[in-house]
């Protein structure tokens, strides 16, 4: 029986720093014999507002496993996107703030645009650079079994656009409780909660996990008060980002009870964005 981690070439991996889509990465590598072809590349986009755990793991990942993995940002101007290293990324929301400006506004509840064009879209000019266009490659993306949703949403919007996507995780079979498990036996790890995400305030998920990420990253929340106070506007329609921290200060020091999903997926397929947008 063929490996659902030997994938065919081309292909682009998207990586989104989490537990399961490294995993995938490591499956993925190790069933190629540990040297991935050319013409595979694993791609990780950093949108300047991911936790330093993230970047941190990413490299490890990278340097332990012997891949060479490329970390993209959005870029305004032509073609879309910039590749840089681990040393020269973005750690303050560039590119985040970048695409503010151009577009104006900023995403919320109802507008979820940052994931298209920080995520997917300087993962898609990346690949047109080398040029791939969508249907000519596969895009390989870290969804598990247990996330059934998710890839239905995914498979569905990929026929409608005419890409061709795997998730070898899924095909796999592989649950949340096989990753967790893979990764005690490692000997090392993202080093964060499930619950807390690779964007470090996320205004996708509920306000009780934005307090909690904010008591345990008080600093998180001042570039997301900045861009809501520049742009007169609002991540979230309900709580502005400054009531929050006003909350956080007012509130005791305990663990909300909230039971969001867990976010080690990959950013944005939680809140299934889909605009149709230009940036």
């Amino acid at each position: 029986m063929t490996s659902p981690f030997l994938i065919p070439s081309p292909a682009c991996i998207s990586f989104s720093g989490g537990r399961s889509s490294a995993r995938m990465v490591y499956e993925i590598n190790a069933a190629h014999g540990g040297r991935l072809p050319d013409d595979i590349i694993v791609l990780f986009a950093n949108t300047g507002r991911e936790r330093p755990e993230t970047l941190r793991f990413v490299q490890e990942c990278g340097s332990r496993w012997g891949i060479r993995i490329r970390i993209v940002e959005y870029r305004p101007e032509s073609p879309g996107f910039e590749e840089v290293g681990f040393n020269s990324l973005s750690r303050d929301g560039e590119p985040f703030e970048a695409l503010i400006r151009k577009k104006q506004r900023l995403p919320n509840w109802k507008e979820r645009w940052c994931t298209q064009f920080l995520k997917v879209g300087a993962m898609t000019a990346f690949a047109r650079s080398l040029g791939w266009v969508h249907g000519s490659y596969l895009e390989v993306i870290g969804l598990r079994d247990d996330e059934g949703v998710r890839i239905l949403n995914g498979l569905e919007r990929a026929e409608k656009d005419g890409r061709r996507i795997a998730y070898p995780l899924a095909k796999a079979k592989l649950t949340k409780a096989d990753i967790m498990s893979f990764w005690a036996s490692q000997p090392f790890d993202l080093g964060l909660e499930p619950w807390e995400g690779n964007c470090d305030l996320c205004f996708c998920v509920g306000q009780a996990n934005r307090m909690a990420r904010i008591r345990r990253n008080p600093s998180a929340a001042t570039w997301w008060a900045r861009q809501e106070a520049e742009q007169q506007g609002f991540f979230d329609r309900r709580v502005r980002v400054h009531q929050l921290v006003e909350r956080v200060r007012r509130e005791p020091d305990l663990f909300a009870d909230f039971h969001d999903d867990e976010f080690d997926a990959e950013c944005g397929l939680h809140c299934g964005f889909d605009t149709g947008e230009v940036a």
